[in-house]
């Protein structure tokens, strides 16, 4: 790939600049083509190197530019005529009066030489990928511009096209660029600005004309050079800043910041900032702000802050690129100073003398009001004023208040005067602010002001004063009524005696005393402070005096009633329980009475009950009872005098049962025993399952005496009545349908029971039977009971036994055993006769629907 780049491009790809460190204040060479357009950058020189503090920079020859980073530009078109060209950059330092000088040399490039065929196959070898190219931001033109050619050694072998993709291309921004599909020729198709697209992509593709590609697809880097098109701007372009007034030098207001959107760290964006304007401006030849070049921070230069004199500077401040040379581009932004107030100045009081007069017995009245001058920012701590009375004011008969809105104090009464203790009062009084004063740099301090009032008391015929104003009056619970206890007088001011003047009781809300003319109180009733209708120990009582002329004065008696000692302690608890393990049991006292008549209180015992109890103290309201060794169980009543710190005492008489228990609860009263004492048996409660226990039993033997009482009624009524017992046992009455005549029965085990209407019942439970005759029938029931048999033993003679073969509850009845001889022979009647008239029927006819079997 060939390229053929213009002079500027060429210039900046092979620039070199060649710098000895030894040597640098002397001569530094840079390589330069032979051909230099204006504004073109040659190369940077290390100023800093030869001179520390740069004041002046200047050039010997007006083609070149020297800027403070050392960067050299072209003013104009350069040719060289020769092959070198060379100037001189003089460098001065005005505080320290030096001066250096750096020698600069340009040398043109040299002519390239052709190299052997190897060397140009590696050189076409980097044809298909160039260096990226460069294009200047918004350049002129003619448009479209070739920027670079594009080429491919392929095409010596191949018949290659050349086409591009990407941003700038058919991506957005699309038709930014274009290549010639023959030559690879690269085209630019208008003007591009930097800030907004910094650099394009584009992706380059070489292709024969069916399709084949030799070369890789090649990523392409086209950068937009920066140029100064962007001022410096301020945002916000006004701020506003606040520094108090008498601010020292130095101190810092604020920072005024500007942005550049040029490319960083260039020229462009290297920003200088200096003060351009001020209102109001300062004196000639003096600075009242500076600026920081490079941060933009403001700071104060001199200590001439005055709020009183000015309230508000305003600052135009410039912000320039190209690290502020002339041609750089700047704009201006306003910074409003506002001047804080301190509180400098003092308040003065108008006059520095005031005269009033004022009549006497006047409260709460305006004398006078006070103006203030303060110089300070109205509506400010530091101008809000502060009123003392530092002289004249012991009493407290006067007070300053300020008004908010004209800072004027308003001087008022608090007390009434007094034209014949005090004709005049002299009133002597500081103003300050309400924050502390702020002195300024290098000024005196600040004084306070003072002003005095005096103040003339006018005489005026006024009423009769009592003497005190409030009375304190002491009296003693339970006196009588009618009981002289103090005397309150007053007087006349103008003549300072009592003569005339009656007295009487204007408020006695508690109806507690009276005053008579003489001005003596005296109780009207009986005072208890123990009793139920009184609440309150104290009363306020408000009394008057009227003199010759009518006029009145009030008076305060306050009524303290004080406590007597009118009760002796007491012991609340009078009933206590003590049980086996013999635990002392605490009496507490209490007395109606307040100190010093109550605690500590003192208990003893009589005599009489010393050798039997004895107290333990506990504290000073209670002590301990418990007994002297063993003591009998029972109830005993002891006597506790109780004494309280007055000496008074009484007697309680403390209940206290020696109980057989654990705990007090299980203690219940009992039948009285002999001796000193009553000997109760605990309480006991029934639980539910034990009255339900008692009403079971209960029904048991009552079911039980029943069965007794019916069994002796059977008994009783042997000789008139035939009847089987119901010691009869595994039998059972079965039904049968059939008709014919049945088997006679011969079985001993069944007895049968002729005539009707018996029953035997053994135990509640057994055999019943009866003989029903009905219309010329009879019959026969037997009905199983319990494990019982009847049994009939055959024997000589006709004798028979009856007896039971493991029956419930294993009975035998037997000849003459149980019922006697009688009820045997009753059975054995029984038994023929029913054998007798049983005996043909069954060989005759059976019985329709029963039959009797063994069980």
């Amino acid at each position: 790939m060939a390229s053929t780049p213009r002079a500027p491009f060429q210039l900046l790809a092979g620039l070199l600049v060649l710098t000895v460190l030894c040597d640098a204040c002397k001569k530094v060479t840079f390589n330069v083509p032979a051909k230099i357009e204006a504004m073109t950058l040659i190369g940077r020189v290390n100023l800093r190197q030869c001179l520390r503090t740069l004041d002046l920079i200047s050039s010997s020859d007006p083609d070149f530019l020297v800027l403070e980073d050392g960067s050299v530009y072209t003013r104009n078109t350069v040719s060289l005529s020769s092959e070198s060209k060379s100037f001189t950059v003089l460098l001065q330092d005005l505080q320290d009066n030096q001066q250096k000088k750096i020698h600069v040399n340009l040398l043109s490039h040299p002519k390239m030489k052709h190299k052997t065929k190897d060397t140009v196959l590696r050189r076409s070898k980097r044809r298909w990928a160039p260096v990226p190219t460069v294009i200047m931001e918004n350049s002129l033109g003619p448009y479209p511009m070739q920027i670079q050619q594009l080429s491919s050694d392929t095409a010596q072998k191949y018949n290659i096209t050349y086409s591009i993709r990407g941003p700038g291309v058919d991506e957005p921004p699309v038709n930014y660029f274009y290549i010639e599909a023959e030559t690879g020729n690269l085209f630019v198709t208008k003007a591009i600005d930097r800030e907004e697209y910094p650099e394009f992509q584009i992706i380059c593709y070489a292709r024969t004309r069916d399709g084949y590609t030799p070369e890789i697809p090649l990523v392409h880097m086209i950068k937009i050079e920066d140029d100064n098109d962007n001022p410096p701007l301020f945002n916000p372009s006004t701020v506003t800043f606040i520094i108090p007034e008498n601010s020292r030098s130095g101190t810092v207001i604020g920072e005024m910041i500007a942005t550049d959107r040029d490319e960083p760290d260039t020229l462009h964006t290297k920003l200088k900032y200096r003060i351009v304007g001020q209102n109001p401006a300062p004196f000639r030849g003096t600075s009242t702000f500076n600026v920081h070049a490079d941060s933009g921070v403001i700071t104060l230069a001199s200590a001439t802050l005055d709020r009183e004199t000015t309230e508000k500077f305003v600052v135009l401040i410039e912000a320039r690129d190209m690290a502020g040379q002339r041609f750089g581009l700047c704009s201006t932004g306003t910074a409003v100073i506002q001047v804080e107030d301190a509180n400098d100045h003092a308040p003065m009081c108008e006059h520095g003398m005031y005269e009033v007069y004022i009549p006497e017995n006047t409260f709460g009245a305006k004398v006078l009001d006070i103006g203030i001058i303060d110089k300070d920012a109205h509506g400010t701590p530091g101008w809000h004023a502060t009123f003392d009375i530092i002289r004249g004011n012991e009493d407290g008969a006067f007070k300053i208040e300020r008004d908010p809105n004209s800072n004027t104090g308003v001087l008022c009464t608090e007390k009434g005067l007094d034209y014949e203790k005090n004709k005049e009062r002299r009133l002597e009084i500081v103003v300050n602010n309400e924050v502390p004063y702020v002195l300024g740099p290098n000024s005196r301090a600040i004084s306070t002001s003072t002003c005095v009032v005096i103040v003339k008391v006018r005489d005026v015929d006024e009423g009769p004063v009592f003497d005190p104003c409030v009375y304190v009056l002491n009296v003693k619970e339970c006196l009588e009524g009618g009981t002289l206890v103090g005397q309150y007088l007053a007087r006349d001011p103008e003549t300072g005696n009592s003569e005339g003047i009656r007295y009487g009781v204007l408020n006695d809300p508690c109806n507690w005393i009276t005053l008579d003319n003489t001005g003596q109180i005296k109780t009207t009733r009986l005072l208890d402070r123990d009793a139920p209708d009184l609440k309150l120990y104290q009363c306020n009582v408000t009394v008057f005096a009227t003199d010759r002329s009518g006029k009145t004065g009030t008076g305060t008696v306050v009524v303290n009633l004080l406590d007597e000692n009118d009760n002796f302690p007491v012991i609340v608890k009078k009933e206590y329980t003590i049980c086996r393990d013999r635990k002392p049991i605490c009496l507490t006292a209490v007395d109606a009475d307040i100190p010093p008549h109550t605690v500590p209180f003192h208990f003893e015992l009589p005599d009489r009950v010393v050798p039997q109890w004895r107290i333990v103290p506990n504290d000073e309201k209670s002590v301990y009872l418990e007994p002297v060794g063993p003591i009998d169980f029972g109830d005993y009543s002891i006597p506790v005098r109780v004494t309280d710190n007055s000496g008074h005492s009484g007697v309680t008489d403390v209940k206290v049962r020696v109980c057989d228990c654990t705990t007090p609860s299980d203690c219940y009263s009992s039948r009285e025993q002999p001796g000193p004492s009553i000997i109760r048996a605990p309480n006991v409660t029934l639980g539910i399952w034990a009255i339900l226990a008692m009403i079971l039993g209960s029904l048991l033997l009552l079911l039980i005496l029943i069965t007794l009482c019916r069994c002796c009624g059977g008994a009783a009524h042997v000789g008139t009545s035939k009847h089987v017992c119901d010691d009869l046992a595994n039998q059972n009455l079965i039904i049968s349908n059939t008709e014919a005549p049945g088997e006679e029965v011969m079985d001993p085990n069944i007895i049968p029971v002729k005539t009707g209407n018996m029953v035997t019942t053994d135990q509640g439970v057994g055999m019943t039977g009866g003989g029903i005759k009905t219309m010329g029938h009879e019959s026969f029931e037997m009905v199983k009971g319990g494990h019982q048999t009847l049994e009939s033993v055959k024997g000589v003679g006709g004798h028979h036994t009856l007896e039971s073969v493991k029956g419930g509850g294993h009975h035998t009845l037997e000849s003459g055993r149980g019922y006697g001889q009688n009820m045997m022979d009753t059975y054995r009647y029984n038994y023929s006769e029913w054998q007798n008239f049983t005996h043909p029927r069954l060989t005759e006819e059976s019985v329709r629907g029963h039959t009797l079997i063994k069980n």
